[in-house]
């Protein structure tokens, strides 16, 4: 490859002596070397150099989680919720808080991330409306989703304890955002599930409000924390990663109970319900059992009064 220099001067021409002889002129000399702005070429690699170590053993980089663009829109700056809402959060840090705090508890990486929802945006939207909150796909598709969210409820939330304004607004944010990133047997699985799904993320992330509590209730599927404490019982008897299971078994295929459940625990549904619900009264009857210094626990009706509470030794 020519690197563009430019030519060097020809040497003299050799002198002849009279015998025939070749005379070298002293301006014919060997050159000493003399500093130029010439190019230096690149040096030829040497044989043998190049990595041969095999592909499988050489590092990968580490699969991450898909990301999302996130939005937010307020619909009227004036509201009471508006200004408790953009007092006690970060809207760009904990909109990012929720998406990872979901991503995590519902799902491994992967290099393709196939098995994870294409969520391609996420708009949180507050404006006045009846209820908490909702999420829908956009009008745009159904890959760009809309959190809707209540100036109303959150104007409404309770400034105690410390922190509770800012812990509630993050559980709705994260029980939403799970909406956003789960699947649903192509919308044939039961709502009590979604829901359920959604309150058990808000569960594992430290967001349950005060208000939660284990009830018993005819049906697995009442939804909410209802199910949600039913689910977090399965992802403590059944394994860790046990409501994973559950979420990407609606990935591909529709929603039959039956199936569904012997497919990954081996049990029917109501077999399931059953064991939690005697679990759950093992858990009352222990929460009220005597103390060991034959006090008995405060009850929780607020009716009562200290006096109408006795001390039962056993």
């Amino acid at each position: 490859m020519t690197l563009g220099r430019s030519p060097r001067p020809l040497p003299p021409p050799l002198a002849m002596s009279s015998a025939g002889e070749i005379a070298t002129s002293a301006s014919t000399a060997t050159p000493t070397a003399t500093a130029t702005n010439e190019p230096t070429p690149s040096p030829i690699p040497v044989q043998g150099s190049r990595n041969t170590t095999p592909a499988a053993q050489r590092p990968h980089p580490k699969p991450g989680y898909p990301t999302c663009k996130l939005r937010f829109e307020c619909r009227d700056l004036t509201h009471e919720g508006a200004d408790v809402f953009l007092s006690a959060n970060k809207v760009a840090e904990d909109l990012l808080a929720a998406v990872s705090t979901v991503l995590s508890i519902l799902y491994k990486p992967s290099q393709s991330n196939s098995h994870i929802p294409g969520t391609r945006s996420v708009t949180l939207i507050l404006e006045a409306l009846e209820g908490v909150a909702y999420t829908m796909g956009s009008e745009l598709d159904d890959d760009h989703k809309e959190i809707h969210f209540s100036l109303d409820y959150i104007s409404e939330i309770p400034t105690e304890p410390p922190f509770r304004r800012r812990d509630e607004i993050q559980g709705v944010l994260v029980h939403e955002m799970v909406h956003c990133w789960q699947w649903n047997g192509h919308g044939t699985a039961p709502g009590g599930l979604i829901e359920g799904i959604a309150d058990f993320v808000r569960l594992k992330a430290g967001l349950s409000p005060p208000h939660w509590k284990k009830e018993k209730k005819d049906n697995w599927d009442g939804g909410y924390q209802h199910t949600g404490y039913f689910l977090d019982w399965i992802e403590s008897n059944y394994g860790k990663g046990s409501v994973r299971r559950v979420n990407e078994a609606l990935m591909n295929k529709r929603y039959n109970e039956q199936a569904f459940w012997m497919g990954l625990f081996g049990k029917q549904v109501k077999e399931l319900w059953d064991e939690y619900c005697k679990t759950m009264a093992q858990d009352v009857a222990l929460e009220n059992k005597q103390e060991p210094d034959g006090e008995v626990m405060m009850e929780k009706d607020e009716g009562k009064t200290k006096d109408q509470l006795e001390k039962v030794l056993e």
